[in-house]
């Protein structure tokens, strides 16, 4: 295993993580921003209005996209492990 080899890994890591991530962040800033036009509009400044909504919004993108994030780490999994095996 070279420094190469090692980029490799940490690169295909972040992006895991990063793939991994995206519904759930994704949705939360969707979400946050909803909220802040809402406030922005009504004039509620109420600071823990945000939390219980991207909270539930949250829940839900990760129960509905687990079987997405589970397939790439996974996929991540098996590279890292196939790579091992073989000796990179």
């Amino acid at each position: 295993m070279n420094a190469l080899d090692a980029l490799e890994i940490v690169q295909a890591a972040i992006w895991t993580v990063i793939v991994a991530s995206a519904p759930a962040v994704v949705s939360a800033m969707v979400v946050g921003i909803v909220i802040a036009l809402l406030q922005a509009l009504t004039q509620i400044q109420e600071m823990t209005l945000t939390f219980i909504p991207k909270i539930l919004v949250i829940l839900f993108v990760s129960v509905m996209t687990a079987p997405f994030v589970g397939s790439v780490i996974y996929s991540f999994s098996e590279t890292v492990y196939s790579r091992i095996e073989t000796g990179f």
